[in-house]
């Protein structure tokens, strides 16, 4: 079974830095693959990505050392098992609201008796092992969002939910759900909630995530969060551009931040 050296990294305490993939195209994902981030995440949901583009972005990703993350559009076990059985070796789940929607969520992504996902790796034996069911439940990481107040009322309990990874904050949606702009930086409630959500999975031993960039990276980590998005095709297309034709008409440099995700 292919070892998840994401897991290896959070397990030695260590960051996982990772690229967001919105754009529906092998290409894409290839440049990014090679760039040398710890993992890249397929964006199901909110990006434009179809299930046959999922499984052709998750090809080129795997011939390269980057872990394939899938976002998938909802907690829903049919969709997850299909990204997993494509060679995902990690699923987002979002909205993950409750401890009933996480145990929802992880049983999707295990085998009997962690769980109840079906047995059929059909891309995944090929990509990660044919050894691939006996090291799926261990390899597998399995990652909730908390992005909604909802989901930070019942945050003790849904982090006690075996099985669970990591969680990955959504700013933007729990920045709304707290009566604040959809940023992926705030303060107030919601720079409250993202101290209280790492140190929530530090006591419990669960890595912390987050959907960022690169100018929040430095501030993630040090709060403790292990899973942090630096960068994603769409926000780094859009502002390289942006750049290149103010350099060309004497403008100077873009000052804008990517917005992604």
């Amino acid at each position: 079974m292919r070892v998840n050296t994401v897991k290896q990294r959070w397990a030695a305490g260590e960051v996982a830095y990772g690229g967001w993939l919105s754009f529906a195209n092998t290409f894409t994902a290839e440049v990014m693959a090679n760039q040398g981030f710890d993992w890249l995440c397929i964006d199901m949901q909110h990006g434009v990505v179809d299930y046959p583009a999922a499984v052709a972005m998750l090809q080129v990703i795997g011939g390269t050392p980057t872990i394939p993350f899938v976002r998938v559009p909802w907690n829903e076990p049919g969709i997850i098992g299909k990204v997993l059985d494509a060679g995902a070796m990690g699923v987002i789940v979002p909205m993950v609201n409750s401890p009933e929607e996480a145990r929802a969520a992880v049983g999707a992504c295990r085998y009997y008796p962690a769980g109840y996902r079906s047995y059929g790796p059909t891309r995944a034996a090929y990509y990660a092992g044919a050894d691939y069911f006996a090291g799926a439940n261990h390899e597998i990481a399995c990652i909730p969002m908390i992005e909604t107040r909802q989901a930070l009322e019942r945050l003790d309990e849904i982090l006690a939910v075996p099985g669970i990874d990591a969680v990955y904050v959504g700013p933007a949606d729990l920045s709304i759900t707290l009566g604040l702009p959809p940023r992926m930086d705030n303060e107030g409630p919601f720079e409250e909630a993202r101290l209280r959500i790492a140190g929530a999975c530090r006591e419990r031993g669960i890595v912390a995530g987050i959907h960022a960039n690169a100018a929040l990276a430095a501030k993630h980590a040090a709060a403790g969060y292990q899973m942090i998005t630096v960068s994603g095709d769409v926000g780094a297309l859009a502002t390289q551009a942006a750049a290149d034709l103010r350099q060309a008409r004497g403008a100077g440099p873009a000052s804008g931040r990517p917005v992604y995700g």
